[in-house]
């Protein structure tokens, strides 16, 4: 079978898989609170949290190795560019054996995808969690004590991600790029939405408006999203969503805000370009389009 992972909405049926992978999870996490892996600790998973609200699982290889549950509606950032209006992560675990694998980043990156702004609290006993999730772009936004257990909790919040497009054409093994006037650093052909646009839309007019080139919105096939740090944005996240197709003998005449663009390796491309650059580059080696 294959080992790619899915994300999948949760089935009565996983319950009691779930409710394993809880209990060995919060084992290792939460070892300051005792017996919460079992009696009211499990029993409120069953009868509360898997029942009302939104839960996805993470999947591979055939085997539940993530959940992750969501009370939509916590989280807004008023910044109107999220696609929802935030959630409250109530719940994400991911079996001991399978942690370190991004499960949780692709579980949360997964959440920010339907919702926009994330918001969260962690004991702060549990210096796992806090250092995985600043790594995320979570920042610290309160503190309480839970009257439950007496311990300490720390309340986090995320924005939520910009969303951009990006134009994958590859020639002679090199990466199309560019770069707009005033900055060093290059991008991937593409941008932001506009408002009413979809993926597609908004790529095929950032081509045109960029390169002057013309590409029906029919001829572009997603290929894959990259979550990253925003360049330059003060460390807040960004979504973009990649796209092949369109004409492959192009000559690019750039835009007025484009100074420069160019055919990168691998190599030039992790020197000049944005960060998220670094994963396109390694997804493109993976499926043979640019040598290693």
């Amino acid at each position: 079978m294959s080992s790619e992972m899915i994300i999948r909405r949760y089935r009565a049926s996983d319950q009691d898989v779930v409710t394993d992978l809880w209990s060995r999870a919060v084992q290792k996490t939460h070892p300051f609170l005792d017996g919460e892996d079992r009696g009211d600790g499990a029993r409120i998973l069953r009868e509360v949290d898997l029942v009302r609200t939104e839960n996805w699982v993470a999947e591979r290889e055939g085997s539940v190795v993530g959940l992750l549950g969501l009370l939509p509606g916590g989280a807004g950032d008023g910044s109107g560019e999220g696609p929802g209006a935030g959630a409250g992560v109530g719940g994400l675990v991911v079996a001991p054996e399978a942690q370190g694998g991004g499960i949780g980043r692709e579980l949360l990156e997964h959440a920010a995808s339907l919702h926009g702004a994330l918001a969260l609290e962690v004991f702060e006993g549990n210096g796992t969690a806090r250092r995985f999730f600043a790594r995320q772009g979570f920042t610290e936004r309160g503190r309480r004590t839970d009257e439950e257990t007496g311990h300490p909790v720390i309340a986090l919040e995320r924005a939520a991600p910009l969303k951009s497009v990006g134009w994958l054409h590859v020639r002679d093994g090199r990466l199309l790029s560019v770069r707009t006037r005033g900055n060093d650093t290059f991008y991937l052909p593409g941008g932001k939405y506009e408002p009413g646009e979809t993926a597609r839309e908004a790529l095929s007019r950032e081509l045109s408006e960029e390169l002057g080139l013309v590409v029906p919105v029919e001829d572009l096939s997603e290929a894959f999203v990259i979550h990253d740090v925003a360049h330059g944005k003060n460390g807040r996240r960004l979504r973009m969503t990649c796209f092949t197709g369109g004409p492959q003998d192009i000559t690019p005449v750039p835009g007025r805000e484009i100074a420069e663009f160019a055919w990168f390796d691998r190599q030039e491309a992790r020197e000049r370009c944005a960060p998220a650059h670094s994963q396109v580059v390694n997804r493109l080696i993976a499926q043979g389009r640019m040598p290693g």
